[in-house]
């Protein structure tokens, strides 16, 4: 490490699982380390939380780019009479690490004003590495002069859901509605190319039932304005009547609304809450 950091050099162990790492813990916490990133020497984890499925919104310089997938959070917090790193040093360690394992830096500098990044008020980092045909982002916000900082690392990946035609059908006869989780990019209503599994589910049981029409509802968590959220939801149901059409079905028997952020499933205060939210449901006609 730099000189001008003012401390020793730092032997920062990180690793990333898909990779092919190894994990380090704590000894002397409760808490383990993320398996990707080791705390700085001289902090403590106070808080720690892992999910199997999240979401979380990363600051990108101008506004957030949400990632989905699987989520690692910790707080870390100066030893008792321990010495103490600066913000800048915390960083740096963090960002050397990160281009170490062949990532980029998305952001390195004084977050302010943007209200959709969560830690945004002070210093912040954020990191993005892709090997394997996995891709894994990062944020580290020291706050407190440097005596604390937030890390918080997502895994990216589609939630799994495991459909075929016959639940679907049995959902629609007994719910009236089935929730569907497909993968759209963040803020369009582009799909992923995962989705077009669950697009031929769809597809298959409407085959299977001539009779059965249904109206492909968007829903979206509260994140952004009421009125660009239903715009967005409306389009991305429409993207999926598309696609469902695409595979020999009769448009008639389908229809596309967007209700935006007005019919929340689940808590949008809490991260797993909004991804849960961010849903398109088939519901029977």
């Amino acid at each position: 490490m730099p000189s001008r950091f003012g401390s020793p050099k730092l032997f920062f162990l990180i690793q990333l699982m898909i990779l092919g790492g190894f994990s380090i813990t704590s000894a002397e916490s409760e808490f383990k380390d993320t398996p990707y990133f080791s705390g700085m020497p001289n902090y403590r984890i106070t808080d720690a939380s892992d999910l199997e499925f999240s979401d979380y919104r990363f600051y990108n310089g101008e506004d957030c780019t949400t990632v989905e997938g699987k989520k690692h959070f910790r707080t870390y917090a100066l030893k008792e009479g321990a010495k103490q790193a600066s913000e800048l040093q915390i960083s740096r360690n963090y960002s050397n690490s990160i281009k170490g394992m062949g990532g980029t830096i998305i952001f390195d500098g004084e977050c302010s004003g943007a209200n959709c990044a969560e830690n945004c008020g002070g210093r912040m980092l954020i990191g993005k590495v892709i090997k394997g045909g996995s891709e894994l982002w990062v944020e580290v916000a020291p706050f407190n002069d440097g005596n604390d900082y937030y890390l918080t690392v997502i895994v990216k990946q589609a939630m799994k859901q495991d459909v075929t035609a016959s639940n679907m059908l049995e959902a629609l006869n007994r719910d009236g509605h089935i929730a569907l989780y497909l993968n759209f990019d963040t803020g369009k209503a582009t799909m992923g190319p995962e989705a077009q599994t669950i697009i031929a589910q769809i597809a298959e049981m409407l085959k299977a039932n001539p009779g059965l029409k249904v109206s492909v509802e968007g829903h979206t968590d509260n994140v952004g304005t009421p009125a660009s959220n239903k715009t967005l939801s409306n389009e991305r149901a429409k993207t999926v009547v598309a696609a469902i059409i695409a595979q020999g079905i009769d448009a008639n028997r389908l229809s596309a609304v967007g209700h935006g952020q007005d019919k929340p499933i689940a808590d949008n205060k809490t991260e797993e809450g909004r991804a849960r939210n961010r849903r398109v449901e088939l519901v029977k006609k």
